[in-house]
C-alpha cells in the first residue's frame, strides 16, 4: 500500500503568520492563516482538511460495504464537520459530525442505518480520529 504525503510550511508567529499547504499528489496546494483557521478569512484550514478526509473515505467505505452486503448504491454524499474549540491553554477537536446521504436501492432504513454505523466505525479515518466523538446522521434518498 502506498504511503500519501502533503507538506505545510508556516513563516512567522501565530496571529499574523501565513503559511501554505500542499498535497502530495499535486491535486491541492493552497493558502492558510490565524483568521482561515480560527476567523473566517481566505484559505484552509488542517479541520478543513480533516473534514474532506473524513468525508471521503467514510463515503468510500459505506459504498463498500452496502455493494458487498447486495445493495450497490446509485449514491453516496457525506459532509463531515469538524469542530475546532478552545481547550484549557489551546484547542482540540472535541467532535465530528458526519452527515450522509445515500441513494440506494432496496435495502431497509435499518439495514442502511446498521451498514452507516459499520462504516463509521471501521473507516481508517474515523479509526484514526477516534479520540474525537464521531457523531452519524444517516438518510436514505431516491425513496
Amino acid at each position: 500500500m502506498p504511503t500519501r504525503t502533503s507538506e505545510a510550511t508556516w513563516e512567522g508567529a501565530l496571529k499574523n503568520g501565513k503559511g501554505s499547504i500542499k498535497l502530495g499528489s499535486g491535486a491541492y496546494s493552497g493558502q492558510y492563516s490565524f483568521s482561515s483557521r480560527f476567523e473566517s478569512g481566505t484559505g484552509t484550514n488542517p479541520e478543513e482538511l480533516i473534514a474532506a478526509a473524513h468525508a471521503g473515505c467514510f463515503s468510500m467505505a459505506l459504498s463498500h460495504g452496502l455493494a458487498e452486503a447486495g445493495f450497490p448504491p446509485k449514491r453516496v454524499h457525506t459532509v463531515a464537520k469538524v469542530h475546532l474549540e478552545k481547550s484549557g491553554h489551546g484547542f482540540a477537536i472535541p467532535r465530528i459530525d458526519l452527515e450522509t446521504d445515500a441513494d440506494v436501492p432496496n435495502i431497509s432504513p435499518q439495514a442502511f442505518q446498521e451498514h452507516a454505523e459499520k462504516a463509521k466505525a471501521g473507516c481508517p479515518v474515523s479509526k484514526v480520529l477516534a479520540g474525537a466523538q464521531i457523531t452519524l446522521t444517516a438518510r436514505l434518498t431516491g425513496r
